[in-house]
């Protein structure tokens, strides 16, 4: 029985001015999360200096986080459900949201030896 699933996406060829915004950054978790059918119940996002953000949205499902390198127009997320939503939706929305060139991203089952 599988406990919970974990995407881990990379986005690359993103959008600098995107990427180094800390309010955008934090709507487009809340409308990738959306996407994935999560409900989010708080967010924390941190603008470093002199660039990047960090950000996650503790979910009911577990959690949604970022992290970016405006300067390498790059940027790493996890999603971790232990619900039954889809976590493929919120890969797709924030890769176009990113602006990226090219994305990839893999599933990881977790709990399977619970």
């Amino acid at each position: 029985m599988q406990l919970g699933r974990h995407l881990l996406m990379d986005f690359y060829g993103c959008d600098e001015s995107r990427l180094d915004d800390s309010v955008f950054i934090e709507d487009q978790l809340r409308k990738a999360a959306k996407a994935a059918g999560a409900h989010v119940l708080s967010a924390t996002v941190h603008r470093f200096s002199p660039q990047g953000v960090t950000g996650i949205l503790s979910l009911r499902e577990s959690h949604l986080a970022i992290h970016t390198w405006p300067e390498r127009l790059f940027a790493a997320a996890d999603l971790f459900s232990c619900g039954s939503i889809d976590p493929w939706p919120a890969y797709i929305a924030l890769e176009k949201a990113l602006g990226a060139t090219r994305a990839t991203a893999r599933e990881e089952a977790r709990g399977n030896e619970a």
